[in-house]
């Protein structure tokens, strides 16, 4: 399953919460038809066999929803009942084709907290007099502004935003709009004086709504057949609209006491509004009563987005946590017990997940080891890292040549065109009369410690994930019975201290050589660091041969 992401502020609109299984989506329905079927361009991807291609649509009408059947093959279902088309309510139970596997359960609006649901009740209650003052009004809408402050709910903002504008001005329509990401402007929010929501924006006047985000000034017309231009506005004259109100939506600036500080900040939207009839009741004060409104708005809509970029950023966490523990369960190493050797092994992530990983199978030609680091960082280092080695585990086990395993890892990396993404690694293999074989792909060269030599097999590849036809080729060492050979990523020889020094081969082979195991070495790196944070990830793997 997959739904179409589409950008912009969450608004007002419906939603449907789609159900498959066990996972649960919450979809904004902020368009209209919002398509379904199993084609791969329908807002909602339904990847079942039993689901048409283009299989049904939710359409508006009249500020109200139906789900429309487009001659699908298995039909479409509301509360299990088949249908053709079919008005929507609270709570209504969606199938297409695929019965009791996916279904949509749809809300007419996105629900809130009990908090926001009293005041917005009280606020769709509150009566303007006609003899009121702009100073009472002004007093109304800024409480209003302040208590809804203190819910922090997007939604709500944008509804009390348009409700308030739209009493104040007697008009018929209002419409939010915000840049997103990219700064394109979306449609956030629309409603009616009646406060049906409106999903529709062709029927504004695009020309005022781009002049006054253009210009970053007000535009406020409360009779358009005394505008001198009125004939080249095209959708005023079309849709037969009097009045039309425009107010940008300002980012908050800081105050400071500078002399070319702007007068406003950067336009973060607009809010419009319209009526086919004239207001020419709205006076100088009202229209700084509006420009306060707008104001106060863009300062609510930037807090509000603060704290969704506060949750997105704690969902975040909690989904990297997940990942962290699925990705620890999947790269958990069985070292395994031969009677000639031992192995360890241990990884140290500068991230929760990293691209570092080591194996360790027992095969009937010998003790097979590997070590790799995926380039970059975090999830997708960590994707392709729990790929990698479930490709070399599989080989391994079938007893593949190592120059073999090697080839088919380059080619799949580069059949993919996985980005830039590429790895470097060292994989050997012991047999029990000490004949060591290993294939280097761009990878840090081992340490061997033999005797009291410290020696450094230089034989190389080039990583993999590079050249589509690189070649591979092996080499060998003869180990004694006491020899030790030690693998580690770059993050060890790439550690830093607070001077920006590495720890570089040259003291990875003194602590190797005197080491009496692998923990040796992770001690001398934290001891160089200090407490600068590693900017790697460090695994290191000793291989250790007893002989026969």
């Amino acid at each position: 399953m997959s739904a179409s992401s589409h950008s912009g502020i969450s608004s007002i609109f419906p939603i449907a919460i789609f159900v498959q299984g066990s996972d649960q989506q919450t979809l904004s329905l902020n368009h209209t038809p919002y398509t379904v079927g199993r084609k791969v361009d329908r807002d909602l991807v339904i990847a079942d066999p039993r689901v048409s291609r283009e299989h049904a649509s939710i359409v508006a009408e009249n500020g109200e929803f139906f789900v429309v059947d487009l001659g699908s093959k298995h039909g479409t279902f509301v509360n299990g009942e088949k249908v053709d088309r079919h008005k929507l309510q609270r709570n209504d139970r969606l199938e297409f084709g695929a019965r009791d596997v996916a279904y949509l359960i749809f809300h007419p609006l996105h629900t809130t907290s009990n908090t926001a649901r009293e005041f917005l009740s009280q606020i769709s209650g509150i009566q303007i007099a006609p003899e009121a003052s702009d100073l009472e009004k002004l007093t109304l809408f800024m409480e209003a502004a302040r208590k809804l402050n203190t819910i922090g709910v997007l939604d709500e903002i944008l509804m009390t935003l348009i409700d308030a504008t739209l009493k104040l001005t007697r008009a018929e329509r209002g419409y939010i709009f915000l840049r997103d990401v990219e700064g394109a402007l979306t449609l956030a929010a629309g409603r009616n004086s009646k406060g049906e929501p409106l999903l529709d924006d062709k029927t504004i006047s695009r020309s005022v709504l781009d002049g006054a985000l253009t210009s970053n000034s007000e535009y406020l017309v409360t009779d358009t057949s005394q505008m001198l231009d009125v004939k080249e506005r095209q959708s005023i004259v079309a849709f037969d609209l009097r009045t039309v109100i425009c107010m940008p939506l300002r980012k908050p600036i800081v105050q400071t006491t500078r002399a070319d500080q702007p007068a406003g900040g950067e336009v973060m939207g607009a809010l419009y509004v319209d009526s086919r009839f004239a207001s020419r009741d709205i006076t100088s004060v009202s229209h700084d009563i509006l420009r306060a409104i707008a104001t106060e708005a863009a300062q609510l809509i930037e807090n509000a987005r603060l704290v969704q970029a506060e949750e997105a950023g704690r969902r975040y966490q909690q989904e990297l946590s997940i990942a962290a523990s699925i990705q620890q369960r999947l790269l958990a190493v069985t070292l395994p017990e031969v009677p000639f050797a031992r192995v360890n092994g241990r990884n140290m992530s500068c991230k929760e997940i990293g691209g570092d990983f080591f194996e360790a199978v027992n095969t009937p030609q010998g003790l097979a080891v590997v070590l790799a680091d995926v380039s970059g960082k975090g999830v997708s280092a960590a994707l392709l890292a729990s790929i990698l080695q479930g490709m070399v585990y599989s080989q391994l086990i079938s007893g593949m040549p190592l120059t073999e395993i090697v080839d088919a890892v380059n080619r799949f990396f580069t059949y993919k065109h996985i980005g830039e993404k590429y790895a470097t690694m060292i994989i050997t293999r012991l047999r029990n009369d000490g004949d060591l074989e290993y294939v280097n792909c761009g990878h840090v060269p081992p340490v061997w410690i033999c005797g009291k030599e410290v020696l450094r097999p230089a034989h190389g590849n080039l990583p993999v994930g590079l050249l589509a036809d690189a070649t591979y080729s092996s080499d060998r060492c003869q180990m004694r019975p006491g020899d030790r050979l030690i693998l580690v990523t770059d993050g060890v020889t790439e550690a830093e201290n607070a001077r920006g020094d590495m720890f570089d081969s040259e003291r990875l082979e003194q602590v190797a050589g005197k080491s009496s195991s692998m923990e040796d070495v992770f001690s001398a790196v934290a001891d160089f660091c200090g407490g600068t944070p590693l900017n790697d990830d460090c695994t290191v793997v000793e291989l250790f041969y007893t002989g026969n």
